[in-house]
């Protein structure tokens, strides 16, 4: 194993590399502005797959610098997009979970480790008592100096839990009959809500923290439905890791819980208007015929 000896290259000199290489830039100056912002190897992880070979980074007849930038853009856009549905979802299911906890266990079900899988509360409840501890929000600092208990009631405290904490929380919830009050609520059984909300924890985070995200392989893949909701099972991408069945999962909370969206439509028109390679998302090739991108948007 060498060190590593390449030296590092003005913005200029990465504009040349990139003609050299066959990437056709018809506004230099242009490019070397974008690349001083956006970084030269942030921006190579969009151009990767345009590479007749990796070993020579040689590209493919007539890309583009502004092709390149043009899928860059969706990416960012794409992100925001998923975090915006994200958080409608987990606004929701931190009330359900929150609702139905104290309604069937009392205000404060969360220091109740009877219903909770005792190998894992003693951790995820510490997780939580963290991030109540850091919360500056006016009702939470109310609670700790009005009342005795170790947490706020979980109406309060479920409202300071990241996405990754309640997925923890609904994943170590024990009665049965509380679990799928919560899931029935988006007409999913209560093991295929703890799948997705895993999954959509790992997605959140990602787009949160800048990553290329568009074509994407997820690592936590969510569970396909068996029987319900009954639009989903025969739509779901069978074994793969790529975005598609996590839009899919997107479209059917947003159909549960906000009425008259615009998902379906809005992401139409990204994907109209940058024209990324969808089948690198997982996208069937009929995607836009199928009844789950027809049926719902025709009757808004």
């Amino acid at each position: 194993m060498s060190p590593f000896s390449k030296p590092p290259t003005t913005h200029a000199q990465q504009v040349a590399l990139l003609k050299s290489r066959g990437m056709k830039i018809d506004d230099p100056a242009q490019a070397e502005f974008y690349l001083s912002h956006l970084n030269y190897y942030r921006l190579a992880g969009y151009w990767l797959g345009f590479e007749v070979d990796h070993s020579t980074h040689t590209f493919q007849e007539g890309v583009t610098f502004s092709r390149i930038l043009s899928l860059y853009n969706f990416d960012r856009q794409l992100r925001l997009f998923v975090l915006g549905a994200i958080e409608r979802v987990e606004v929701s299911i931190r009330s359900q979970w929150a609702y139905h906890l104290s309604h069937l266990h009392g205000p404060h079900a969360h220091l109740d480790s009877g219903i909770h899988d005792p190998r894992y509360w003693p951790d995820v409840r510490a997780k939580l008592m963290e991030e109540v501890s850091r919360s500056d929000e006016i009702f939470i600092k109310h609670f700790s100096q009005t009342y005795s208990e170790d947490l706020p009631p979980v109406w309060a405290a479920c409202e300071v839990m990241s996405l990754g904490l309640l997925s923890r929380w609904y994943s170590i919830l024990q009665p049965m009959t509380t679990r799928s009050a919560i899931s029935r609520i988006y007409d999913v059984d209560e093991m295929l809500l703890q799948s997705w909300l895993h999954h959509l924890s790992l997605v959140r985070n990602l787009c949160a923290h800048h990553a290329r995200f568009w074509n994407s392989e997820f690592t936590i893949t969510p569970v396909r439905p068996r029987s319900k909701p009954a639009s989903l099972p025969s739509e779901f991408m069978t074994g793969s890791r790529k975005l598609y069945n996590t839009i899919l999962i997107l479209l059917h909370f947003m159909d549960t819980i906000t009425p008259g969206h615009t998902f379906r439509g809005d992401l139409k028109k990204l994907i109209s208007l940058h024209e990324p390679p969808v089948n690198r998302m997982g996208f069937p090739s009929n995607w836009l015929d199928r009844p789950i991108w027809q049926e719902i948007e025709t009757a808004r």
